[in-house]
């Protein structure tokens, strides 16, 4: 298993519009070969905070969609200029225990 996440910080006051842009996207990841699942999350301990969680079934399938036009397609939709306070910080991890 592998789960890239995008760690992400909201203007004050712009939260309900980054989720909505979120909401509304077309994320392309139904059907893409060794996707599991995604989650944006919002934290409940530091207000603005929120982590994009796509878990894939190998570090091979995901750098396949990063590679794909789905995957161009999915990121160049909308802009979260204004939104956020600054640039994403991804972090990747691969599974080492999964528990079901």
């Amino acid at each position: 298993m592998f789960v890239a996440m995008n760690r992400f910080t909201v203007v004050a006051g712009q939260e309900a519009e980054f989720e909505r842009i979120w909401r509304e996207r077309e994320t392309y990841l139904a059907g893409t070969d060794g996707f599991v699942r995604f989650a944006l999350l919002k934290s409940e301990m530091t207000p603005g905070e929120y982590v994009s969680h796509s878990t894939w079934r190998d570090r091979a399938a995901f750098m396949a969609w990063m590679q794909s036009p789905a995957f161009a397609e999915g990121h160049a939709q909308g802009s979260l200029k204004g939104v956020l306070t600054g640039p994403p910080m991804p972090s990747m991890f691969e599974a080492v225990i999964v528990e079901e």
